[in-house]
């Protein structure tokens, strides 16, 4: 029996999933839904590799996940980071665009596959921005807005042309966040 057997596969790329997902600070709920492990496997997967590392604090986050969608563009520094954060979740394939550039689940994908992408994604939008305003769970929180709930939607800008991500029961008036904030500055000036 050698571990590189395939049968073993699915459960290795479970582990590494959860051990990714607890490195993000993701909560138990999440992490669960992802990997299909029990309460307990996780909290004994965080005592053995993570409660005693010297120097590294991963917290362990408790309650619901967050599900507003206010946080995702009620700033513009947030917007800007929320679409970046969408653009890479599509460009990783945790999702699909429809022809009325609708996210859409990739129903091919289970959800080791969905939870790995996820976290390429978040993982991607941490190395890029400096000081990141959303979580892994706001991550998650953003695609279920996306794809699940349809709370939010691409649109593309009237000035720049380039992506942004839109309230769905907001007024959209085809300006991206920075665009916006460039004709704020030339009114002000």
């Amino acid at each position: 029996m050698r571990i590189t057997d395939n049968r073993y596969r699915g459960e290795i790329d479970r582990f590494d999933l959860a051990v990714r997902l607890i490195r993000h600070e993701a909560r138990t709920g999440t992490i669960r839904r992802f990997t299909g492990f029990t309460e307990d496997r996780i909290r004994k997967l965080y005592g053995a590799y993570f409660k005693s590392v010297a120097g590294e604090q991963i917290l362990r986050r408790r309650g619901k996940s967050p599900r507003q969608i206010a946080r995702f563009v009620n700033s513009t520094c947030r917007h800007t980071e929320a679409t970046l954060l969408a653009c890479l979740c599509r460009l990783c394939h945790a999702f699909k665009l429809t022809d009325r550039q609708r996210a859409k689940r990739i129903n091919s994908l289970d959800d080791v596959v969905l939870g790995t992408r996820l976290c390429d994604a978040f993982e991607t939008y941490q190395r890029l921005c400096p000081s990141p305003q959303f979580s892994f769970e706001w991550t998650w929180n953003l695609y279920h807005a996306l794809v699940e709930t349809r709370e939010l939607y691409f649109s593309w800008c009237d000035t720049c042309h380039g992506p942004y991500i839109q309230d769905t029961y907001a007024l959209d008036y085809r300006r991206c966040p920075l665009c916006e904030q460039k004709a704020l500055l030339s009114r002000t000036a």
